[in-house]
């Protein structure tokens, strides 16, 4: 499945080059979508996925940490023997119904992926009691992070500008839509049993505990030797370096900076007061935004 997927983003960037900017991204139940990865056969099809108990999900907004921390859970499994080889994860709104039917089919565990809102991912996931690893990032390093990827990657609209694409942030008119509409569903599942939420920041500073963490909740059995040797190997400069084998030429798409603070580079006083009050709005109270220690 990886050469496949690989094969077919290479030739789905060549496609969108050739594809004016206001027709790369579609509306679908309120939400923007990625006309070429995430058609909406993609998205209905998706709808009847069936989950399974033991599938290994991950969720995280866009430019959260995703390729990072779908990384190493492959690391985890691999280590735990329940994967062989590490495979290309793809979101799962990228799989088109034929490719939907192959993961069906495959065996367990699955290691699924999704930017997906919570309100959009299969219900299935819910009510088979799917344990859930959710990633959060400060929204204003996600904004910046976001900002690049858009200029980097062919499939989503030029941003221009940061200040155009702030604006686009604030709005929720992105791809994947409202990062504080995503974060907002997701604060009231902190105590959920089956939902684990860590925050990339955590991670930056905690990467061995985070890796023992995410290795309980989901129960892989490992030893102490084989989480500090995955941890070791999964820095984000570690994973950036080996991203030529993961990520072939989009290595330099999908890992950038890595760093916590970049937002001040960016960021106007009176767009992070903006931001500051958005979030205090949306999440403020919320053991999510505890978790993030935004201030």
């Amino acid at each position: 499945m990886s050469s496949h997927f690989f094969l077919k983003m290479k030739a789905d960037i060549e496609k969108a080059k050739a594809m004016k900017d206001e027709d790369k991204l579609y509306r679908h139940q309120g939400t923007l979508y990625v006309s070429i990865m995430s058609p909406l056969e993609n998205l209905q099809a998706l709808e009847t996925l069936e989950a399974r108990p033991d599938d290994v999900l991950l969720v995280a907004y866009p430019k959260c940490g995703f390729n990072w921390m779908i990384g190493m859970l492959q690391k985890m499994m691999i280590a735990a023997g329940l994967e062989k080889d590490p495979k290309q994860t793809p979101l799962m709104e990228f799989l088109s119904p034929e490719m939907q039917k192959v993961i069906s089919e495959s065996p367990s565990p699955r290691l699924l992926g999704t930017h997906l809102h919570l309100k959009n991912i299969p219900a299935s996931f819910t009510a088979k009691k799917t344990k859930m690893l959710v990633v959060f990032r400060n929204p204003k390093d996600t904004a910046v992070s976001y900002y690049h990827f858009t200029n980097k990657n062919a499939v989503l609209p030029k941003a221009e500008s940061w200040d155009k694409f702030y604006s686009e942030f604030m709005s929720g008119d992105v791809a994947w839509g409202s990062y504080f509409d995503q974060a907002l569903a997701w604060a009231k599942h902190v105590d959920d049993p089956n939902v684990m939420i860590v925050t990339y920041e955590y991670l930056k500073q905690n990467l061995v505990e985070g890796v023992r963490q995410v290795c309980k909740f989901f129960n892989f059995a490992l030893s102490e030797e084989q989480i500090q040797t995955i941890a070791q190997g999964s820095t984000f400069e570690a994973m950036k370096d080996n991203s030529k084998d993961s990520h072939g030429q989009l290595g330099n798409v999908f890992f950038r900076k890595g760093e916590v603070g970049d937002w001040k580079n960016h960021f106007s006083e009176a767009q992070s007061k903006e931001m500051d009050a958005k979030y205090e709005k949306c999440l403020g109270g919320t053991k999510l935004a505890a978790l993030l220690k935004y201030n």
